[in-house]
């Protein structure tokens, strides 16, 4: 099991706050999901942290259980016509995930701080699991 290095909730809420987990004042990220290399505050190694698929998978799930699902409870999905009620449901998700994952990003960063996780691990998993 993973043993905690750093304050859990202080590392995940600086990444959901797109910001270092490390001090908390530099920004994650140099364009859009881009990770900085290293906090321009700071210094702090933040390529280091994998966040390959994790984000992109829990972003999904988060979507799909707290929007899509309740909104098919609304009769106003199956009563308006497909032709005005399908742009308006996948643009407004559209903007949504594009909001979330961002964030959700940061977050699974911190989450790898506060574990201590890094791509070096993550490549010896790899190497193991393919042995």
């Amino acid at each position: 099991m993973a043993e905690i290095h750093h304050s859990l909730f202080r590392s995940l809420g600086r990444g959901l706050a797109q910001r270092c987990p490390h001090c908390g004042k530099g920004g994650i990220y140099r364009r859009y999901l881009k990770v900085r290399p290293n906090c321009e505050v700071c210094g702090h190694e933040l390529a280091r942290y994998p966040a390959d698929d994790g984000p992109a998978y829990l972003t999904i799930l988060l979507m799909g259980h707290l929007i899509i699902g309740p909104a098919l409870f609304f009769p106003i999905v199956w009563e308006t016509p497909p032709q005005i009620s399908l742009p308006i449901i996948l643009g407004a998700l559209t903007a949504v995930t594009l909001l979330a994952l961002p964030r959700i990003k940061g977050g699974w960063i911190g989450l790898m701080y506060a574990l201590q996780v890094t791509d070096r691990d993550h490549r010896a998993h790899t190497a193991d699991v393919a042995d």
